[in-house]
């Protein structure tokens, strides 16, 4: 089965698909690269005497790990491409009192965050991260979304200015005007484009080269996007590109509230019935507030890896549905933050966050009634509703329709 996924979307894998749409803003700096150079895989330099691109990942956690690896296996056949990819690692002290970066580059593996698995000899952890970023000319960004900000406000005036940007970063900010996808606080506050990757990505799997897809979403420059996808495809990491950055960065981001829910359902041992339907109602809601959110969204993204593979494979396997059975196990007792610490062992959990910035924009829009679900879980996870709660809110799902009826008319 995964040999004919792989004949039958090979062409996708490489860049293939798109559509029409696309949001607005980044046009000037998607015009920055000359894409006839960007890329040449297997052929000469066009003219050029040594490698024009280097690769920085910032984030070196298990997706950034993961990343970095798929990456690095990539700019060793590409002439155009520097070999080494650096990864900015936040130092961090082992339990051995080693420092996690000098550990990483000894034994070509993040002991903490992606063991037993080798990165690549090419992959060079870096804890500086004005160092690790200054020659590079293409950053790919993979760390909880709360940090973006913070991260950003240091590169200001430090990465070139040809630079492209990619992020693997589910998550938003809240602000009084609205939510800001991570894509675009970067082009905001950087000045460079930037692409996004989703898709039913579980990093261990991937670190073991079983198959998987993803996404790539990006908004005018679909050559940028395709040369994106050359970079991350493999034949077991199949990438598919389409024009609707906030879409795919959205399923990426609200799948995780939903994989809360799932979580819940399954600390109550409420069998897969329940789950299926919280699935459901789960990825309609998604659907409807991205639509409302940004008239741009096409019903087709949710039908990408980004949309409802991703739901289905962070539902059944996540770390935020993990969390959430053992909160709903403790019958709420425990924390959230706790069960993070005592769980994912530094890793964070993003749906919890995410609830809340999405509750922030439904309660200060009047749309809590609308959607249900996303209401629920948040209020769930601050211990107004119990557990349970999850299923006790059937009366109000009727309304969803009017949502959908809204968001037709964007």
């Amino acid at each position: 089965m995964a040999d004919r996924a792989r004949r039958g979307r090979a062409g996708r894998g490489r860049g293939g698909g798109g559509g029409g749409g696309g949001g607005s803003g980044g046009e000037k700096a998607e015009e920055k690269l000359t894409m006839d150079t960007f890329f040449n895989v297997g052929g000469g330099h066009r003219g050029e005497s040594s490698p024009r691109y280097r690769v920085t990942v910032i984030g070196s956690g298990n997706w950034g790990s993961v990343a970095a690896r798929v990456i690095a296996s990539n700019t060793l056949k590409m002439p155009n491409f520097h070999h080494d990819v650096r990864i900015w690692v936040y130092e961090e002290i082992l339990p051995n009192g080693e420092k996690l970066s000098k550990t990483i580059n000894e034994a070509n593996e993040n002991v903490k965050y992606l063991p037993g698995i080798k990165l690549g000899k090419n992959v060079i952890a870096d804890p500086d991260l004005d160092n690790a970023v200054k020659e590079a000319n293409m950053l790919v960004f993979v760390t909880p979304h709360q940090f973006v900000s913070g991260i950003c406000k240091r590169l200001i005036g430090k990465i070139k200015p040809d630079t492209e940007a990619i992020s693997l970063i589910k998550g938003m900010e809240v602000k009084t005007e609205g939510p800001c996808m991570i894509s675009k606080l970067i082009t905001d506050m950087l000045g460079i484009n930037c692409c996004v990757l989703m898709g039913a990505n579980i990093a261990n799997e991937i670190a073991v080269e079983k198959f998987s897809e993803a996404t790539i979403g990006y908004r005018q420059n679909k050559e940028v996007a395709d040369q994106w996808a050359k970079l991350f495809c493999t034949p077991y990491f199949l990438v598919s590109v389409v024009q609707d950055v906030e879409g795919v960065e959205l399923c990426g981001t609200l799948k995780n509230v939903v994989a809360i829910a799932a979580g819940l359902v399954d600390g109550m041992d409420m069998g897969n019935n329940t789950k299926a339907a919280i699935m459901r109602i789960g990825l309609r809601e998604m659907r409807a507030l991205s639509k409302l959110l940004f008239s741009s969204v096409k019903d087709s993204t949710f039908f990408e890896s980004c949309g409802v593979a991703d739901l289905i494979t962070t539902c059944l396997g996540g770390r935020n549905r993990k969390v959430a059975e053992a909160f709903a196990r403790s019958g709420g007792k425990r924390s959230f933050d706790q069960l993070e610490a005592e769980i994912l062992q530094g890793q964070k959990l993003q749906g919890v966050s995410t609830a809340k910035e999405v509750y922030e924009i439904l309660s200060h829009r009047g749309w809590q009634s609308m959607f249900p679900l996303f209401t629920t879980v948040h209020e769930i996870c601050i211990g107004q509703l119990p557990p349970l709660a999850i299923v006790e809110y059937s009366e109000q799902i009727a309304n969803i329709s009017s949502v959908e009826g809204v968001a037709q008319c964007c």
